[in-house]
């Protein structure tokens, strides 16, 4: 790990009771001058180690206001075989157990992962999944019937105007199926809008739209509500949650790809706000709020799915890139949990150990210049941070849900 120092707390002393709920709260409040006395501080460093599992987990934070609090998990790291004999030693399955009420797979339910071939679906991971969620009392969420990006490489080959219609419908109706009447909600189109792309409607130019045209967002939510009517229909985007000119543009194209749909009667139930954030630069503020409050009008619910933060640009290493984390942490959501409309918060992954934003595609080909970051309530030895401290009390101050 390419840190400025070395994490206080290892996987064997993740959970251990080891301060008093006193000493925990300290934790939360540190300035970065604080936190370089860490390592000296052997109160501040118990607290590190305070036990945040049970009645201090998120989900039990959450669940206090009447919220879900869940991440996105890979289920190859999961122990579902020592869950299942009541006990398990890994500390992944440990920290996914003690701190999410809700999951979602963060690739196991997508095209690339269901289709190793056209004739040939594979549900083994994504059936993992859902065995552990039953043996822990998870509830999952499904992600994604349709994207533009993680299909199969067959796919290029093989899609076409012609059978382009039949293929959407067929994996809808097939992978909708299996999971039928077990997700609380799917994301049901992902990314659909890309103003950037120059089209008067806002749609991105996918290969979705070039293969079936415009509705086959409509086609899409339909065939999702016949195979699975007990799910929740979301429609997912991201790029929308600041006020910067073009966020405010693409807000504006989702909140109208919305109302169309209405207008059509297509059967949706709900937005969300992936929410993957910078720490640096302009925040999320008066844009987000009004569109929520427009998406409330209009009947839909909001959910967090996908929040992370990113450093890119905070100077200061590792100590003042957490403390950056952070502040979006306890201020991001304040702001939007304010709204009784916003049902759910899920962070993209709960370690940075297994997080994209530290993948190398990401850090090496996109963003050569990124260095290893703590974009997620606990670090690579599954401690928490102080984004984890900062978000348990944004959740212990928002308005309970009625």
């Amino acid at each position: 790990m390419n840190e400025d120092h070395k994490p206080l707390v290892t996987r064997r002393e993740f959970g251990r009771t080891a301060a008093a709920a006193s000493a925990a709260a300290l934790v939360g409040a540190l300035s970065v001058a604080e936190w370089r006395l860490i390592e000296r501080n052997d109160r501040l460093r118990s607290a590190m180690r305070a036990d945040v599992t049970g009645a201090n987990s998120l989900e039990a934070h959450a669940a206090k206001r009447g919220l879900l609090y869940g991440a996105a998990v890979d289920p190859e790291l999961l122990d579902v075989e020592g869950v299942a004999k009541g006990h398990t030693k890994d500390a992944y399955t440990q920290l996914v157990s003690a701190q999410t009420g809700i999951l979602v797979a963060e690739n196991a339910m997508k095209w690339r992962a269901l289709r190793p071939a056209l004739d040939r679906f594979d549900f083994a991971l994504a059936d993992r999944m859902m065995r552990f969620a039953g043996l822990t009392g998870k509830r999952v969420r499904g992600h994604n019937l349709c994207w533009h990006e993680a299909l199969p490489d067959w796919f290029a080959g093989a899609a076409n105007k012609d059978n382009g219609r039949k293929l959407l419908t067929d994996h809808i109706r097939t992978v909708a199926g299996h999971f039928r009447g077990q997700l609380q909600s799917w994301d049901v189109v992902n990314e659909a809008v890309e103003p950037d792309d120059g089209r008067a409607d806002g749609l991105r130019r996918s290969p979705w739209l070039e293969l079936v045209g415009p509705d086959y967002i409509e086609l899409a939510f339909r065939t999702a509500a016949e195979t699975d009517p007990q799910a929740k229909l979301t429609n997912n985007d991201y790029g929308i949650e600041t006020d910067k000119p073009e966020e405010a543009a693409k807000r504006a194209q989702v909140l109208a790809l919305l109302q169309r749909l209405q207008a059509r009667g297509v059967p949706i139930h709900a937005m969300g706000v992936q929410s993957h954030l910078l720490a640096k630069g302009q925040q999320p503020g008066a844009g987000l709020q009004s569109f929520l409050s427009e998406v409330a009008g209009m009947g839909l619910e909001v959910y967090i799915t996908e929040m992370d933060v990113d450093t890119t640009g905070v100077a200061g290493g590792t100590r003042a890139r957490d403390a950056a984390v952070a502040k979006v942490y306890g201020d991001y959501p304040a702001l939007v949990l304010a709204d009784q409309n916003v049902k759910m918060l899920l962070t993209w992954g709960l370690t940075s150990a297994n997080s994209w934003v530290n993948s190398r595609e990401r850090r090496m080909k996109r963003f050569p210049d990124l260095g290893w970051q703590r974009p997620l309530p606990f670090d690579d030895d599954f401690a928490p941070t102080q984004a984890f401290w900062a978000l348990r009390a944004a959740l212990d101050q928002v308005p309970a849900r009625v």
